[in-house]
């Protein structure tokens, strides 16, 4: 819990510092940490060519205020001849600390145009957390085993009754299973097909017409030839008689000269 904790006291550790902005361009710089709460100020010691990466492990108490609940850390860069070198800065929240006691984490440095600078890890302690979360916890009730509590089984009521074990009030009709049949017969006579019915079975050679064919639109296939095939070109009769008489000749072969 967080109230009540004008006067308690925060213990705040450096632990060090990370991945800090460089700010020499010739040797390593040497940097420290600024805390500040409430108007107090803690520095730490002067880490001599810590560089980027400096380590502290210094720890500082301040006296918290009612209202205020954030811690200011500063890293400078000391020089000797110059004015110091601011590095970055950041605001510590106290919630987490006032609430559990404890909050151990790193928290990122930014420059003064809101660049990143590096970071800065702290440890808060905060004893006042503890005292006061032990005395609001609530007490435990005192353990008592449950005993179950038998009692007697209910009595048969007057108004129940028996269950009914006489006849049915209603027939029981009997359904008889009809063999099955398929297709199944249909109560209707059939009704004239839209379609001709399809042909029958094909018998080969069909039947024999009883009807004479019709004309034809084609005309006859010529005649079967005959055997041997009249000579070509086909010839003509001649208009002078032929001074041979027509074979076959009569008489023996060769026939005697003329």
């Amino acid at each position: 819990m967080m109230s009540g904790i004008q006067g308690q006291i925060l213990e705040v550790t450096v632990v060090g510092c990370q991945k800090l902005k460089d700010t020499e361009w010739f040797s390593r710089q040497d940097p420290y940490v600024v805390l500040e709460y409430s108007g107090t100020r803690h520095r730490t010691r002067t880490c001599t060519d810590g560089g980027k990466n400096a380590v502290f492990q210094e720890k500082f108490m301040f006296t918290l205020l009612e209202g205020l609940r954030d811690v200011k850390v500063a890293v400078w860069n000391s020089n000797t001849l110059s004015t110091d070198d601011f590095i970055g800065n950041a605001t510590i929240q106290l919630q987490k600390a006032l609430s559990q006691g404890y909050d151990d984490c790193t928290w990122t440095l930014q420059t003064k145009t809101g660049r990143y600078a590096g970071e800065v890890r702290l440890i808060l302690h905060y004893a006042g957390a503890k005292k006061q979360n032990y005395g609001s916890a609530p007490s435990a009730p005192p353990y008592a085993p449950q005993v179950p509590q038998y009692s007697a089984p209910p009595s048969a009521s007057p108004y129940s009754s028996a269950p009914y074990t006489g006849p049915s009030l209603y027939p029981q009709v009997q359904y008889s299973q009809p063999q099955s049949a398929y297709p199944p017969a249909s109560a209707f006579p059939p009704q004239p097909s839209a379609y001709p019915p399809p042909p029958g079975p094909s018998t080969y050679p069909p039947a024999p017409s009883a009807y004479p064919p019709g004309p034809s639109a084609y005309p006859p296939p010529p005649p079967s030839s005959t055997y041997p095939p009249s000579p070509y070109p086909p010839q003509q009769a001649s208009p002078y008689p032929s001074p041979y008489p027509q074979g076959p000749y009569p008489g023996q072969y060769p026939p005697p000269p003329y």
